[in-house]
Parts: structure tokens; sequence; C-alpha cells
């Protein structure tokens, strides 16, 4: 046996709560290496005494390794338990010592693993809407203007010209709250705004004054009457908080200019030197522009200036929830705190932070909810637009990344092919529409919340940042234009709204090239099959054309 490879973590994504009453185990092996693995557990004040023993089962396959699970559910919550595994030929157990060919429970308090008393307070509790949300992100100044009659003296492009980096091309909240049905329809039910705040340029990310929303995209009562007719659908609005960085034009930054260390905004930024030069840029920054300071949010009076506004957008415009931008750059403490405040004013207002990689340290439910998932915008890639990954490599590298958190979280993932901040995932697969819809399928029955950038149903092109921030087409948008992927969006997003996919066991595999993911629960089975090959493959007695894919519902088939 691999010895090297076997792996547990107490208190982590390997050993997490989930209820008062049940806590959820993960084992990790080399890859093909054991043949059972077992959890032996009891109350720890009784373990040398008396144990109980439950198999576990193999969830999860990688390139390297195996994942074992089990959800234990306990009448006392004090829990000590060790593992027994069998390779076909040897017995051991592991424990804090590690493997070991023999054990001695009556000194297991030693060195037994355990997880000493379920806390309520330590269990993540989940944002209930999002286990059948579908968002639709919107880059506000391209998607529709519904304000006619607005200075328009700023817009310094036609409608549908390719974008600049100084683009303006008029979309607005009012705008947006015109196309709530076209955007329900679609089977969204939840909504992410790329900022909306005051700021000069056209995407927002510089932000001058927190508390007002941008002439250029309307009013605060634009905004509440959005929110207002949001929910009335019964969806739900997002918001991007920009709070590692502000622009060089808020006031505060301005004082400091002026008035260097006097001012009493100095130490809500990050100076070196008595005074902030912007020719030298001898203070911290959003990457190197020095238009774009970034915010000390270890200063108290910042961290209460900033959460003050977050929770003001929650408790008076009454919006679901905020995606945090370069939300890494961000203090543990901040977040922590932010994290308090937010849920206090609404249990189940979303945190979403934009961590492209690892955010483990930010998911142990003190910080976010979940992330923008851009590890499965990669492996998407991966596997569609390089073919650097097969079916079975993808599924090898989806399931690490569901094992990088706890099932509470990756329920929760803002899973999605493309944004603001990416080209556009048609273009990145030649345009190759099969290609399209087979990831629209992989996007909506992974775990978590799928997350499609506006124009994707009909099939929008565009290259990196800006030229993915294209004006919404609303005549392809309105006609028969990309007909199917409309009607493909319809159909996983009412699957999504039909089954809570979270209640269900997930399984990612491969089957001679074919790329599958089920999902089986009390009610529903569903089943997706990929082949993504230039050959017809058989399996499972389901027929697939080259470049093809079916969903399977209870039985039932949906292909194109």
């Amino acid at each position: 046996m691999n010895r090297y490879a076997i792996q547990h973590i107490v208190d982590s994504a390997y050993c997490f709560p989930i209820a008062k009453d049940k806590i959820s185990l993960r084992l990790r092996t080399a890859k093909d290496d054991i043949k059972e693995a077992y959890v032996i557990y009891e109350n720890k004040y009784v373990y040398g005494e008396v144990q109980q023993k439950e198999p576990m089962t193999k969830s999860y396959t990688s390139e390297l390794f195996d994942y074992y699970t089990i959800t234990l559910t306990l009448e006392d919550t004090r829990l000590a338990y060790i593992f027994y595994v069998n390779d076909g030929n040897e017995n051991y157990f592991f424990s804090e010592d590690g493997i070991t060919k023999t054990y001695n429970y009556k000194l297991g308090y030693y060195n037994f693993f355990q997880y000493p008393y379920i806390n309520e307070v330590d269990i993540m509790d989940s944002v209930d809407w999002m286990k059948n949300a579908v968002f639709y992100q919107i880059f506000v100044d391209r998607f529709k203007m519904g304000n006619t009659s607005k200075d328009k003296s700023y817009i310094n492009c036609n409608w549908g010209d390719i974008p600049t980096p100084k683009t303006f091309a008029g979309g607005d909240l009012l705008g947006i709250t015109e196309k709530l049905d076209y955007i329900k329809d679609l089977g969204c039910n939840a909504i992410y705004l790329t900022p909306i705040f005051s700021s000069i340029s056209n995407h927002k990310y510089d932000i001058n004054d927190y508390e007002t929303v941008d002439e250029q995209f309307g009013t605060n009562e634009d905004l509440e009457n959005l929110v207002e007719n949001i929910h009335k659908r019964g969806m739900r609005l997002v918001l991007d908080a920009v709070f590692n960085h502000c622009s060089d034009q808020m006031s505060q930054f301005k004082d400091v200019l002026e008035n260097g260390r006097k001012s009493p905004y100095f130490d809500w930024f990050i100076i070196d030197g008595d005074k902030p030069n912007q020719d030298i840029l001898n203070y911290e920054t959003f990457a190197y522009c020095e238009y774009m300071p970034k915010l000390n949010t270890s200063n108290p009076q910042v961290q209460k200036y900033l959460i003050d506004v977050a929770c003001m957008y929650i408790t008076k415009y009454h919006i679901d929830g905020w995606r945090l931008d370069v939300s890494d750059e961000v203090s543990h403490d901040f977040w922590r705190t932010f994290r308090k405040a937010i849920k206090k004013a609404n249990p189940n207002a979303v945190i979403i932070g934009e961590n492209w990689h690892d955010a483990y340290s930010n998911l142990r439910g003190d910080q976010y909810d979940s992330i923008m998932n851009y590890a499965f915008t990669k492996a998407s890639l991966d596997y569609f637009a390089t073919d650097s990954l097969d079916a079975k490599g993808v599924a090898y590298k989806l399931n690490d990344l569901l094992m990088r958190n706890t099932d509470t979280v990756n329920n929760m993932m803002l899973n999605l092919l493309d944004s603001h901040d990416t080209h556009r995932f048609f273009s990145e697969i030649g345009e190759d529409k099969e290609k399209f819809k087979a990831a629209l399928c992989m996007l909506f029955l992974y775990p978590g919340a799928p997350c499609i950038f506006y124009g994707t149903e009909i099939m929008t092109t565009g290259g990196y940042d800006p030229d993915c921030r294209r004006c919404m087409d609303w005549e392809k948008a309105e006609g028969d234009y990309g007909a199917d992927i409309k009607n493909l969006i319809k159909w996983l997003s009412a699957l999504r709204q039909k089954y809570d996919f979270s209640q269900g066991v997930v399984k990612i595999y491969s089957v001679d090239d074919i790329f599958i993911i089920e999902n089986k629960s009390d009610i529903c089975e569903i089943k997706l099959y990929i082949n993504n090959t230039p050959k017809t493959v058989t399996v499972e007695n389901i027929k697939l054309e080259p470049f093809s894919h079916i969903v399977m519902e209870n039985g039932g088939q949906y292909h194109d």
C-alpha cells in the first residue's frame, strides 16, 4: 500500500459537520490502492471500550487518488475515530500515528482522530436559494439602454461596435429592468451585475462614491425599482463589491493627495512616505494602476465604512448578496468581520469571492459562501477548446476540484464558462455549436450554481477584455437566432428548478472516451453523456455520435 498517499485532516474539507448530529468524513488513498475502507468510531470518552464500524464509499477518483466518503449520524457528537483499510492482501489501521498493522483502542485517546464537539455555530449554513439558482451575468454598459432621454454625451460608439477600453455604449439599469421577463423566460432566476456605483470608467471597477449609482446607469431609485421588479418575479440580485481598491477620484484619496499625513484618511491607504505620489507610485494599488489605490482594509475605520455600505444595500435596497472583486488580496480579518455583518443583516444573502485559485482558507464558513469557479472554466477549456484533457482527464480534474472544499461549499459554487474577464467560450471552442451545447450541459449538471454571461444564449463571440464585453444583440436575442441554444438553456434551467441537485449523490467518471456525470437522489436520476471524439461510441447501451451529448432524465432522454 502506498502509505505516502493516504491522507485525512480533521476539521477541514476531509472532516466537516453538516448538521447538529451529522458529520462528513473523507479519506484519500492512492488510486486503485485500496479494496475496502471503513471508519471505526464512537464517543471519545468510551472509545476504549466500544466502537462502531461502518463501510466507506469510493465516491471520487482523480489521476492520482481515490476519495472514500461517509456521513455519520451521531447520538453524541464528541467524536473519536480511526480508519481501517484493506489493500487486497493486508489490513491496516490509519490514525494520527499514521499507518499501522495493529491498533490499541485502550490507548486511543493518544492518537485517534477526533472532532471534539459539533458546535452549532461552526456548521456552515447553505444559502437556501443557491441550490436552484441559475445566474445571468450582465456587464451593465453593454446590455440595454432603457432611459433613451438621458444625457448621452458620454456615449462614444454605436451600439454593436467592437468595444475598446474607453468605449461607452449606454446600457443602464432601466434597460435591465425592461428585459427581466426575457431573462426569466430563459430560465435564469438570479442576476449578477458588474459594478454600478459612481465611477469614471465604463466597467466601474474604480469607484469614487460607493453610496451612489453611477448617473450613466441611472439613480438609486432605479436600483430600488430594479430590485423590486426582480423580486416580484421570484428572482435574486447580486451586486459587485469592489472593496480591495477604489478610484483616485474618491474624496478620501483626494484629501490624502492634497494633505498627506495631515489628512484624517491617510491611514485609509497604504503609502510609503508622507504623501502619495502618482508619478513614482509610492502607494499600493490594484495591479499597477495609479488611478486605483488599494484600500487599507486592516484599518477599523475603513472596515466600518465599507461594511456599512455593504449592509446598507442589503437592508435598504434588499439586494440578495455580493460578489467580492479581487477578494484574495483582502485580509481574512476583513472578510470575517464582513461576513458576520452581512449574515446578521440577511442570513440568506450570498457572499461570492473572486478567487481564481484554490480558496479553501476563505471557504471554511467564516468568510465567503463560495467563489467564482474559474478552475471549472479552465477544465472546460482544456476539454472542449484545447483537447489537453480527454474524458478521463476532465473527470479526474473535476473530481479533484470537488475535493478542495466541503459539500456545502461545492453546492454554492458559481460555475461559469466565461465572464467579463475572459475570452468568450464560444470563440475559444472555434464556434463549434455541438461542443457549446455539451459544455452548457456540463456547466448545468456539475455541483454548484451555473452562471451564463449575457449573450451566451445567442453564441456571442469575443476575445479577451474588452472584446468579451460586446453589446447585446437584441435583434438576434428576440428573434429565432440560436433557438436551439436558448431551448437547451431553458430545459437545463428547468431541471435545476425541478430537482434539488444538492441532495443527490454525484458521480463523475468516464467510460471508453465518454465523459459522464450522474446525479442520483430519491426523486431523480440525471445522467449526462458527452462524446468529445470524432468516433461513434456506445456505452451503457447509449449510442453517441461524434461530438455529441445526451442527457437522461429518469430514463427518458434529451439530445440534439
